[in-house]
């Protein structure tokens, strides 16, 4: 494991110890939920970024309609 040393403002290291106490968790498995947490959320971000520039693209569109009427043929087919 990789030790990690970094500040943090005063207020959210007070926060931070209330909840510690709170939940009888150490502070670094509540910074490491935490931050394994945003990161999926920023991850996830950037799926739906993507997808949405996706929407708006002309290309993509046709292709995607391209393959919807290949698979309508090969249902009736």
């Amino acid at each position: 494991m990789i030790t990690f040393t970094s500040t943090l403002p005063d207020d959210v290291f007070l926060k931070l110890g209330e909840v510690s106490k709170r939940f009888s968790l150490p502070k670094n498995k509540i910074i490491e939920r935490a931050l394994s947490i945003y990161l999926e959320q920023l991850n996830k971000a950037e799926y739906i970024k993507s997808y949405k520039r996706a929407a708006d693209d002309e290309d993509v569109f046709s292709i995607a309609e391209e393959g919807m009427e290949d698979y309508f043929q090969q249902l009736n087919g």
